[in-house]
Order: C-alpha cells, then sequence, then structure tokens
C-alpha cells in the first residue's frame, strides 16, 4: 500500500528480488561489501544498511549461501536476540575484496534509473499549483509590488524557467527563497540510482533537508516501512550557484580512487529549485551556460556521461532561476531568450515603497524615526544618486545607524547626523588613491 505525503505518492517498498529490476550479481556484491565493511551479522542488520525490506534481504542472503559466499554461524546469544547470525567465508572475503577493488560503494540499493523516473513523474515539480496566498505568505518579509506576484505565481506554478533581472539589491535572492518556502511539500530523494552496473550517489545532506529531523514528521515516519526506505524522505530541494557556478559542475562527479560516482548539482535539484544567482559573473559567458540548459529546459530530459564516455539520458524535473544584474539584450541572443519561459523585471522601489520598507525595518529593529532625519535622507541624499532607490539600503542605512549609536551609548534614534554617517558607509567616494 503506498502512503501520501502531501500530494505525493509514495515508492512502493519492493518485496522480491525480481522487484528490484537490478542485477543479480550487482546486488550480491553490495551485500558482501557492506557485510565486509559495515561488519553486520544478521539479516535485520543487512537490511538497515542495504534499505531494503527484511524478506528481500534473506533473499540475497541466501543467495550468497549458496554460492559459499556466506555461511550461518547459528543464533546469537538468548541475551541479545535469537537471530541467525552470518559471516563470510573465505571465498566471501576474497569477492569482496574483488568487488572493492571495482567499486567502493556499499551500503543502500540504489534504485534503477528507469524506476526512479518514474518516480520523478509521481513528484514533478509541474504537478505543484501555488496560490497567491501561499506565495504571499512565503514572501512576507518582503514589500513587493502586486503585479510582480501576479507574475511570479503563473511561472512557480509552471514549474518552467524563470530569468529575473534588474538592478543589484532589489531582493532576487530573496524572491528566489521566498518561490523555495512557498512550495512547502516532501519528495522522495533516492539515496542513490543505478545505470548500466554503474552506482551514482544522489542524497546529498548539504543539498537536501530529510523530514526525518523535524519532530513534526515522526508519527508519519512510524509507518517508514510502508515506502521504499532506498529513499530519503526531504523538503523540495534548492540549489544555489553563484559567479562559481561552471559547465564542468554540471557533468557527472568520477571519483577515480573509490570507483564511483556522485549526482552533478542539477540532478541533486530534481523536484526542486536550481538558482542560477549573479548571471554574467560566472568564467564562463551565460550564452554558453544557457545553452548547456536548452534540451533539459525544452525536453525534460539531461544527457550525462560516464567515465567510457557512454551517454545516457536523465529526468529533468526543476524550476530554475537565472537572477542576474544585466539586461537580458546585454548576454543573450533571442533563442536563448525564446528558451526561458518567463522573464520577469525585478526593480528598485519607489519613493512610497522605499519609506514603508525602512519604516518596517526601523520597528523590527527599535530604530526611532524622525521626521527632520528622513527628510534629509530624501531631500539632500538621495538626489546625489539621482533617487535610485532599492530593497537593500533601508537595512543597510539603519544598522549603520544603530552602530553608531552603540558605540556612543546614546538611544536608538535617527538624527541627520547619524544619517550623514551611514551614508558615507553606503558609497565610496571617487578619489585617486596615491600610491
Amino acid at each position: 500500500m503506498n502512503m501520501q505525503t502531501s500530494t505525493v505518492m509514495a515508492p512502493p517498498a519492493p518485496r522480491t528480488l525480481e522487484d528490484m529490476q537490478l542485477p543479480i550479481v550487482m546486488m550480491r556484491d553490495i551485500v558482501l561489501k557492506t557485510i565486509f565493511r559495515k561488519n553486520t551479522n544478521t539479516v535485520r542488520e543487512l537490511s538497515k544498511a542495504i534499505c531494503l525490506p527484511v524478506p528481500v534481504s534473506q533473499e540475497l542472503i541466501d543467495l550468497a549461501r549458496s554460492q559459499g559466499l556466506l555461511e550461518a554461524m547459528g543464533t546469537m546469544s538468548a541475551a541479545s536476540s535469537s537471530e541467525m547470525s552470518y559471516q563470510l567465508t573465505d571465498g566471501g572475503k576474497a569477492r569482496a575484496l574483488d568487488a572493492l577493488s571495482q567499486s567502493e560503494y556499499f551500503g543502500a540499493m540504489p534504485v534503477p534509473l528507469d524506476v526512479y523516473a518514474q518516480q520523478v513523474k509521481r513528484q514533478s515539480i509541474r504537478n505543484i499549483q501555488i496560490t497567491r496566498e501561499q506565495l504571499t505568505n512565503a514572501m512576507g518579509h518582503l514589500i513587493l509590488p502586486d503585479d510582480l506576484l501576479s507574475n511570479l505565481g503563473p511561472a512557480v506554478s509552471a514549474g518552467r524557467s524563470i530569468l529575473m533581472y534588474g538592478p543589484p539589491g532589489n531582493g532576487k535572492s530573496s524572491i528566489s527563497n521566498g518561490i523555495r518556502d512557498a512550495m512547502g511539500d516532501n519528495i522522495y530523494v533516492p539515496r542513490a540510482i543505478e545505470y548500466s552496473g554503474q552506482v551514482i550517489t544522489v542524497y546529498d545532506p548539504i543539498v537536501h533537508t530529510a523530514v526525518e529531523d523535524d519532530p513534526d514528521t515522526a508519527s508519519q515516519l512510524r509507518i517508514r516501512t510502508r515506502f521504499d526506505t532506498r529513499y530519503v524522505l526531504c523538503t523540495r530541494p534548492t540549489v544555489v550557484t553563484g559567479g562559481e557556478l561552471s559547465l564542468k559542475m554540471l557533468d557527472l562527479v568520477y571519483n577515480p580512487t573509490a570507483r564511483t560516482y556522485q549526482a552533478p548539482l542539477q540532478l541533486k535539484s530534481i523536484g526542486g529549485i536550481f538558482i542560477v544567482d549573479d548571471l554574467g559573473r560566472q568564467a564562463e559567458p551565460p550564452q554558453a551556460l544557457v545553452n548547456r540548459w536548452i534540451v533539459p529546459l525544452e525536453e525534460g530530459r539531461d544527457i550525462l556521461a560516464l567515465q567510457s564516455g557512454e551517454k545516457f539520458e536523465v529526468p529533468f524535473d526543476t524550476l530554475v532561476i537565472f537572477s542576474t544584474n544585466f539586461h537580458p539584450n546585454e548576454i543573450f541572443d533571442q533563442a536563448a531568450l525564446r528558451r526561458i519561459f518567463f522573464k520577469i523585471k525585478i526593480d528598485g522601489p519607489s519613493q512610497e515603497t522605499f519609506l514603508k520598507i525602512f519604516a518596517m525595518v526601523a520597528r523590527k529593529k527599535k530604530l526611532q524615526l524622525d521626521e527632520a532625519s528622513l527628510v534629509h535622507l530624501l531631500k539632500n541624499k538621495y538626489p546625489t544618486i539621482n533617487n535610485i532607490f532599492a530593497n537593500y539600503q533601508p537595512v543597510f542605512l539603519i544598522d549603520q545607524m544603530i552602530a553608531v549609536c552603540d558605540f556612543e551609548g546614546i538611544p536608538y534614534k535617527m538624527s541627520p547626523e547619524l544619517v550623514d554617517r551611514a551614508w558615507g558607509n553606503m558609497f565610496v567616494k571617487d578619489e585617486v588613491i596615491v600610491k
């Protein structure tokens, strides 16, 4: 019986070796390597280590015994357990060492790529419908114009690509994080997948947040045996990259010492969001980066390559958000722009919105506002930068004023002098430095 998490159907637990759809020799060797590396003695210990139900684990133990690679040691002492224990024979140890020389991978049995692709469809990001209320709540800490939410909503619900552009310091990164928070549901991430006899690890605690860590989900997890524990129940993942992104980071990562593969960033982000922040600051030109995404964005599939050069398809079910301070026409040709489904300009606030943000931040940080100081800021300071407001400025200016108040030991209250001191730190004066 499948269980539901939010609207996502859980992957059913395999009941027999046939259900696994993996090469028998590969499964047997992973069992031998796991017993060798983790010193697991009983079927329950092994079942937990390889993330399979006890009956399926028992089938694999029986197979290895029939081949003379495992032997029964009898039951454990009555004080601990009456469960049968097993150990590797000399032939089993030799086979484990030989298998480890081919691949150091052991532990959780991988999920075949084709089987994982079915789960990707069940929990597709395109199945999510975000309401205006959900998006507004997730962006509650931001003051945004209504038309921006009107444009973001359909873009997120479509699960397609989004390009956010506009001057720096106006919350493009915060909006990206708000989109992630608005989703709110969970998906199943495989610990590892298998293709052509090769194991590719996918689950990454740095990228993925397992809901096991959340005490509120404890009741759900009591029935975790109802789903395939080769998967980890996680919140929808978010991968954020910036100026460090390179084309190489989108390839399979091969460890020549362990002879194992690790999934690239976009494969780890399946079912979630991939944010390319500061587009245009990478070593590779933006056009080259977008060209790499053309097939995935249009066809919902990506192409990866093994060390042998063999290429294969993996699902691509990710909301890609590009964020840049450049105008799109400066960094893309029209063909590339056509491939990006939604283009949303994130502009600086109006003076009215700036004042709303300023008042909200001041209240939160307990800085008392002063009308004369605000007038000084708006009439004397902002004209020097052509009245160009940015969303980051209220926080910056208020934090500066609070720092001065703390140092001088004076109450948190605005003054024209504090405004001048804060403003002086927001911009660097153009001048020639004599060396």
